[in-house]
């Protein structure tokens, strides 16, 4: 985000001040903070990135627009969808910006990709393919920590539900899943689903926190399929590449590779959010896109009580 013509780090805050004054000097920053409230009582801070444990986005998301700042939450932007939506009304009474930090959408790759499909360039869309899995066994990280909003679906999940919403352009009717979850910490750690776009259109998805690192997605349209090597974290001082194939054989031989320069998927989405906050562009994305993505992953966690379909 340092890297970002139009945003100006001016501080960090921490609960702990020393850790604030540490980390503001290895990243260099002007400002630290030894409370969160203190940097919200900054009247030269503008906007605030909030990239706390799941259970604390909304709460000082919410505080953050009420000190007049606008926030780019990280994702999931909310335990479910009936918290997401205070964000709504948080909106309504402060006039402030809020988005969700899903910085896919802003990669090239991934604007290609829903240019192609939206084209006919792989034919009529049929499905989205999705695994995107890493192994993470420590207890004392974050990610596994059920309370606070750890688990998989809330990690990783939502990830492929979020781009097979973009890709599809549409929003999803139901789903079903099968969850397992770690019998120490309780969070779901190998979970697959089924998520239904309107036309039959389907998801298909496995994520994982205790598996072989993978991420791959293919895309399946009707005379072509889509793929990307590296949908979700690519290098940003390689090239990235997607491989699109008209389905002619199995062993691609009607495959070509596109090639795209490096980027920062997050200096690009730091960059999008200052416009909208500048009032240079509108803001893409906003909350109303992360509440609704918040409703997929609540129908999916409900799916996994249920063995049901259950409505979105």
């Amino acid at each position: 985000m340092k890297a970002a013509a139009l945003v100006e780090i001016r501080g960090i805050a921490s609960r702990d001040g020393a850790k604030a004054r540490a980390a503001a000097s290895e990243l260099g920053l002007a400002k630290s903070y030894g409370s969160y409230e203190a940097l919200l009582a900054d009247p030269e801070i503008e906007a605030v990135y909030n990239p706390l444990p799941n259970h604390l986005h909304v709460p000082w998301t919410v505080k953050a627009m009420e000190a007049g700042k606008h926030v780019l939450c990280e994702k999931p932007v909310a335990m479910d969808a009936a918290e997401a939506e205070r964000l709504l009304d948080a909106r309504r009474r402060t006039g402030k910006l809020v988005a969700e930090a899903f910085m896919v959408r802003f990669h090239p790759q991934w604007r290609r990709v829903r240019e192609i499909v939206a084209s006919g360039g792989i034919g009529d869309l049929r499905g989205v393919s999705t695994q995107f899995c890493y192994n993470n066994p420590d207890p004392a990280n974050v990610r596994n920590i059920a309370d606070i909003g750890g688990g998989g679906l809330y990690d990783i999940g939502c990830y492929a539900v979020l781009s097979a919403r973009f890709v599809f352009g549409a929003e999803p009717v139901r789903a079903a899943c099968t969850i397992d979850r770690d019998p120490v910490f309780g969070t779901d750690r190998l979970v697959s689903g089924i998520v239904e776009f309107p036309g039959a259109r389907h998801l298909a998805f496995t994520i994982g926190t205790q598996t072989a690192p993978v991420q791959r997605v293919a895309i399946l349209g009707s005379k072509g399929r889509i793929e990307l090597p590296l949908p979700f974290n690519p290098a940003p001082t390689a090239e990235t590449r997607i491989v699109v194939d008209d389905a002619r054989d199995l062993v691609g031989g009607g495959a070509r590779v596109e090639t795209f320069a490096p980027c920062d998927q997050y200096t690009l989405q730091g960059e999008a959010f200052a416009r909208a906050v500048r009032g240079l562009a509108p803001l893409e994305w906003p909350i109303e896109d992360a509440i609704a993505n918040m409703r997929v992953i609540d129908a999916l966690f409900r799916a996994g009580r249920s063995g049901n379909f259950e409505r979105i």
